[in-house]
């Protein structure tokens, strides 16, 4: 009986606690199932055997009683035929036999006890399996969605960082831009200093003089003995 002893304790262990502690949820359960299915294996041997066990001692109790019902008959045939003595004979088997119906019955009765325990253990583990086999898909489920989700954490975290560097691109673009107005305004104020200038100084010549100061001019000349 170690095989049911040992399914108990598998039974009663606390698995998720032994799951928090396993690097590899997955691979744990499926030992666990691969072992408590050679478990089963084991069982169902152990079973078979006891049940065989309670169908030999039902035969031979069985056989036994079909012996004492037959010792019965002859007895009553000798007597009809009126041999007492045959019929003692046959009554005397009868007991011998009757006595050993008795251990018999006694042996097919614990027989069978046995068998109905290692059938219902048999059951037990079978539905137990079952029922941790159907744990086993959806704890594998969960370690399937768990590890896409730690999949598109760590897609998020690098999208986060692509942000970061999309973000401080653009701030360089933008000064990048800011430092080419600049520089155009610059140009710009050169260009137009430099056209103020020439404009002022053509004007200076395009300028049509004065008559009463061309008369002056002309009388300052003479003066001066210029002309």
């Amino acid at each position: 009986m170690g095989i049911i002893s040992r399914f108990k304790d598998i039974m009663a262990a606390n698995i998720n606690a032994l799951l928090d502690k396993c690097e590899d949820p997955e691979k744990m359960i499926d030992q666990t199932m691969r072992n408590l299915t050679k478990d089963l294996g084991e069982v169902k041997q152990e079973t078979a055997a006891v049940m065989a066990d309670e169908q030999r001692c039902k035969r031979e109790l069985d056989e036994c009683n079909n012996e004492i019902a037959k010792m019965q008959t002859y007895a009553e045939k000798a007597l009809l035929a009126g041999n007492e003595a045959d019929a003692m004979k046959f009554l005397e088997q009868k007991n011998t036999l009757t006595a050993k119906q008795a251990s018999l019955q006694q042996t097919y009765d614990v027989a069978a006890a046995n068998a109905m325990k290692m059938r219902q253990m048999h059951d037990k583990l079978v539905k137990d399996i079952n029922e941790l086999d159907a744990r086993r898909d959806a704890i594998k489920a969960k370690m399937k969605v768990a590890k896409t989700q730690q999949k598109l954490n760590k897609m998020t975290s690098t999208m986060t960082d692509s942000s970061s560097s999309i973000s401080a691109f653009e701030r360089m673009e933008a000064k990048a831009n800011s430092m080419l107005d600049q520089a155009n305004a610059m140009s710009e104020l050169n260009l137009t200093t430099e056209e103020s200038g020439v404009d002022a100084l053509a004007a200076k010549y395009d300028a049509a003089p004065d008559a009463a100061v061309k008369d002056e001019l002309e009388a300052l000349k003479a003066k001066m003995g210029l002309q």
